[in-house]
């Protein structure tokens, strides 16, 4: 959890999201490499409501979280930001060459070839689950994030992780995953469950997941007011 407001990193979070969004935050993400890399940090917490501060956007164009500032480094997206991270850190990248390619490659994967479509399916049942349109949109959706998730479990058919340890590969493909838990598709499959699991028992991400939802729990009495 963040330790001290002297900290030098610092992350963009909001201040609080509706209960279906709290632990799937971004930020969640940084937060959780910040963790397993030992490095503290401090928030800078946003309204969700609200437009975001004019200086915001010249850090993170699309006024979204997370933005990390480190020293005279600002950086916007979470998959950059936790590259960032990991290329200091043997927690989350391999000193190889190789090694460090591969999991580059898995955090790509997990954001190009896997959350796209989840976002689809997660938009579909959360926002528009009475729509005629998400209602035949639907079946085709799924079908294409069971074909992808599929490949996935086959490539952890007999591995714990993606690679032979823990990496910011695992980390990003883990918190893409969760955005199907108002799903049975992770949750019921042999591979992919335990897998979740195992990642999301780690002591870093329980740390991670605590600091964004305390944030969330101090402000639900001003945010359901």
């Amino acid at each position: 959890m963040p330790v001290s407001s002297q900290a030098a990193i610092e992350i963009s979070a909001f201040r609080w999201v509706p209960p279906f969004a709290q632990g799937l935050v971004r930020d969640l993400r940084v937060r959780w490499a910040l963790e397993e890399a030992g490095l503290p940090y401090r928030e800078r917490l946003l309204d969700a409501t609200t437009e975001r501060p004019a200086d915001y956007f010249q850090e993170q164009p699309f006024g979204q979280v997370p933005v990390l500032r480190d020293a005279d480094i600002r950086l916007f997206e979470s998959g950059a930001i936790v590259l960032h991270i990991a290329e200091g850190t043997p927690a989350l990248m391999p000193g190889d060459p190789a090694g460090r390619a591969r999991t580059t490659a898995w955090v790509f994967a997990a954001l190009n070839s896997i959350e796209p479509m989840i976002t689809e399916l997660a938009t579909i049942d959360l926002f528009y689950p009475a729509a005629e349109w998400a209602r035949l949109r639907r079946p085709e959706v799924e079908t294409k994030v069971r074909t992808r998730l599929g490949r996935l479990a086959e490539r952890l058919a007999a591995r714990e992780y993606l690679e032979d340890r823990f990496t910011a590969g695992d980390l990003m493909m883990t918190t893409v995953l969760r955005n199907l838990r108002h799903t049975d598709l992770v949750a019921a499959d042999p591979v992919l469950a335990p897998y979740q699991a195992r990642c999301e028992a780690r002591p870093a991400f329980q740390r991670a997941l605590d600091a964004q939802l305390a944030n969330f729990r101090q402000a639900e009495p001003v945010a359901m007011a």
